[in-house]
């Protein structure tokens, strides 16, 4: 292979020249020690995410293709810009793309749908407690690129609407990665986010093209997407009033002090009477008592009395 950057100039000596093989002009740099626990105490900060010492390659290797796209020679170096260049907010966008895991797909959890429908929203309605019977309001927090969102809005529309058809319907997905939610936003999905979906959805709200799977209108005006960071106390306090609040798969990369923190935050969320559903590997046993365990066939949830 020929270097095209070395000199055209012949060597004094047939001595082999010691090669930087980068390409791209892209450097590999190590996060030391050092410097991954001062990562890992900002990420934890902002996010309350915490990145355990097996995770230290992980980190390592998201970070380094934003270090090579700032032409930064350090970690060290790309923590300061973090911390105190002007673009750090810019940057954090990017930040929290490369720290969050988002993998979810349409119809995910199909039992806490079927609970959603049969159970919750009726119960809801019956309810003294709800005040507002002629609106349902849903948080889809950490909704990644609105897969959930958008399979809450599908099965209500066919489930509840019906049977209420004065019920004004809200739902809100919320994520911190802003490459996620401006999928959301658009609302066409490859093979993948799609492979579960039942056929008479598929069929009734998806139009297939060469670019993916486009969902209808009817079901996208449903749902309106935000950025949020759920660790953010002030941007919390304006999340109020929900009758039903997914918040699936997130509280597994929280340590329990920042799991607390959160839960505590989604309870404030939710008027009297409202559910919470939470990921299947996921509990709130140790974290909160202020929640009353509900069963469901085939699910659990947790109800705010």
């Amino acid at each position: 292979m020929i270097n095209q950057f070395a000199s055209k100039a012949k060597p004094a000596a047939p001595k082999a020249p010691a090669f930087n093989f980068s390409f791209g002009n892209k450097q590999s740099v190590k996060l030391s020690d050092k410097a991954f626990e001062d990562f890992r105490q900002y990420i934890y900060e902002l996010t309350g995410i915490y990145f355990q010492d097996n995770k230290k390659y992980l980190l390592e290797s998201r970070l380094q293709k934003r270090i090579n796209h700032l032409k930064l020679d350090s970690f060290e170096k790309y923590l300061e810009f973090l911390k105190f260049n002007l673009g750090r907010k810019e940057e954090l966008k990017y930040l929290y793309e490369v720290i969050t895991i988002n993998e979810t797909f349409f119809f995910r959890n199909q039992p806490q749908l079927d609970a959603l429908v049969s159970t919750v929203v009726p119960e809801l309605m019956k309810s003294p407690q709800k005040l507002n019977k002629s609106k349902l309001r849903i948080w889809s927090a950490a909704s990644s690129s609105g897969e959930e969102a958008y399979s809450t809005a599908m099965i209500l529309n066919e489930m509840i609407k019906p049977k209420y058809p004065n019920l004004k319907i809200e739902i809100i997905g919320t994520d911190i990665n802003y490459q996620v939610v401006e999928t959301a936003k658009n609302a066409v999905y490859k093979e993948y986010a799609i492979r579960n979906t039942p056929p008479y959805y598929l069929k009734k709200y998806f139009k297939h093209d060469s670019q993916g799977y486009h969902l209808d209108s009817s079901i996208k005006n449903m749902v309106s997407f935000k950025i949020l960071n759920l660790f953010d106390q002030s941007a919390m306090r304006a999340m109020t009033s929900f009758d039903v609040i997914y918040c699936a798969n997130v509280l597994i990369y929280f340590d329990v002090q920042s799991k607390m923190k959160v839960v505590s935050n989604l309870y404030n969320s939710l008027i009297k009477g409202g559910s919470l559903f939470i990921g299947y590997s996921e509990t709130l046993h140790g974290i909160s008592k202020a929640f009353k365990l509900v069963s469901y066939p085939k699910t659990i949830g947790y109800k705010k009395e």
